[in-house]
């Protein structure tokens, strides 16, 4: 039977829930809004399962291997603007759905709460395009997975380096009713450098404080929304009729401020035992902001993804996924130096048990304006930037600051 003697010790990737045979394990939103498995020891038959599939449990070292790195832009510029960075996810995923296959990531439901759903069209990819700073609910997907690989569909699944671990953990007993590697053979696993995952109830707490500012539903969210462009992303949020309703950058969006702040994670991700290099995934996938750094031409400002390849059969999707791409193939160590969110956790916020005691009991915009206050300094640096943007001088100007920080 799985126990917690600490939450620093579950990542919440449901796989525990979805392997349990007899259904005794539910995950249960805490006090902060993240899901921890509940087990009800009455029904429990001690066999084990839920301890053998718990990627936290089975977390190994970073062991070096052969990998190959690329740079890609994807070359349809309207899927492009749709997407965090270079449309890296929507390549792999067509090359799936080409063949028949299923693709699992991130979206929204219609209250806009985050979890994994799936897509079988080019069109439904739509919903997992662009971030979503918020932990997704991989509800019942890990199953749905292990029966469509069963009758030898082909699936891509997306998400963070645990869920992914997770997914391969729940899988590997999979192998009892035929061959493990038939079976993985067919899965897709493509994970997200990750920096952290905040608090859905911090989420819920935002959109409760926009519909009372903006007197009008959210019907759509865009966490890293390419407004003004790559370099300078925004929320965006939308009403039902598709029009944008508020545009704010990092500088000044209260949730984009308290997800880089690092004061609304999940304990699990201040000691991270999935920030590595050498993944279990096919594709790690990320930003590269940098861009000229490793090629001007590249250098458009609507967005390049790193793509670092951990298997064989990565290798092969890819040589077919380019064909829709504009690619540079570097060195593996070049792609991934200076990516601090690949090998570090996030430090502690100092005021994080502070702010979860008052994001369940003050109201909405109070508790925000505690934390994140719209000062005159903030505005400032906000009319700084959109100045900068639009004279051409902001991206200059963080290449100057990440020279600085050397973190080319």
């Amino acid at each position: 039977m799985i126990r917690l003697n600490e939450k620093k010790d579950c990542c919440g990737c449901g796989g525990c829930s979805n392997a349990c045979p007899v259904h005794c394990i539910q995950m249960k939103a805490d006090a902060e809004g993240f899901l921890y498995p509940e087990v009800d020891e009455t029904t429990c038959i001690d066999c084990g399962l839920c301890e053998r599939v718990c990627p936290v449990l089975r977390a190994g070292e970073d062991v070096p291997f052969s990998q190959a790195a690329y740079l890609l832009q994807y070359k349809n510029e309207k899927v492009r603007r749709q997407s965090t960075s270079g449309g890296a996810f929507t390549a792999i995923a067509r090359y799936v759905l080409d063949r028949g296959g299923i693709v699992y990531g991130a979206a929204f439901d219609d209250r806009l709460r985050v979890h994994h759903t799936s897509a079988v069209s080019p069109k439904g990819l739509q919903i997992f395009r662009n971030s979503k700073y918020v932990q997704s609910d991989t509800e019942k997907t890990f199953t749905q997975v292990r029966d469509h690989l069963r009758t030898g569909r082909l699936v891509c699944y997306s998400g963070t380096p645990c869920q992914i671990e997770g997914l391969l953990s729940f899988l590997e007993p999979a192998g009892t009713e035929g061959s493990r590697e038939e079976l993985l053979d067919r899965l897709v696993t493509v994970d997200v450098v990750c920096h952290a995952v905040p608090s859905p109830l911090v989420w819920e707490r935002y959109l409760e404080m926009q519909r009372e500012k903006l007197g009008t539903e959210i019907a759509d969210a865009k966490f890293r929304d390419k407004h003004f462009g790559y370099n300078y992303s925004t929320m965006t949020l939308l009403d039902d009729s598709g029009e944008e309703r508020y545009v704010q950058g990092i500088d000044t969006d209260q949730m984009l401020r308290a997800f880089f702040s690092n004061i609304c994670d999940r304990p699990s991700c201040y000691d991270c035992a999935f920030k590595k290099r050498y993944r279990k995934s096919d594709f790690t996938i990320w930003d590269c902001y940098p861009v000229y750094a490793f090629d001007k031409k590249l250098d458009d400002d609507r967005g390049t993804s790193r793509v670092l390849i951990h298997s064989d059969k990565g290798r092969r999707i890819f040589e077919e996924v380019r064909q829709r791409c504009r690619v540079l193939e570097v060195e593996p160590d070049r792609l991934t130096a200076g990516v601090r969110e690949m090998f570090h956790s996030v430090d502690s916020n100092p005021r994080r048990e502070e702010f979860f005691e008052d994001a369940a009991c003050m109201e909405a915009r109070t508790f925000f304006n505690k934390y994140f206050p719209m000062t005159a300094r903030v505005k400032l640096e906000r009319t700084a930037r959109i100045v900068c943007y639009r004279t051409g001088v902001y991206a200059l100007a963080k290449r100057a600051a990440r020279k600085i920080l050397k973190k080319d």
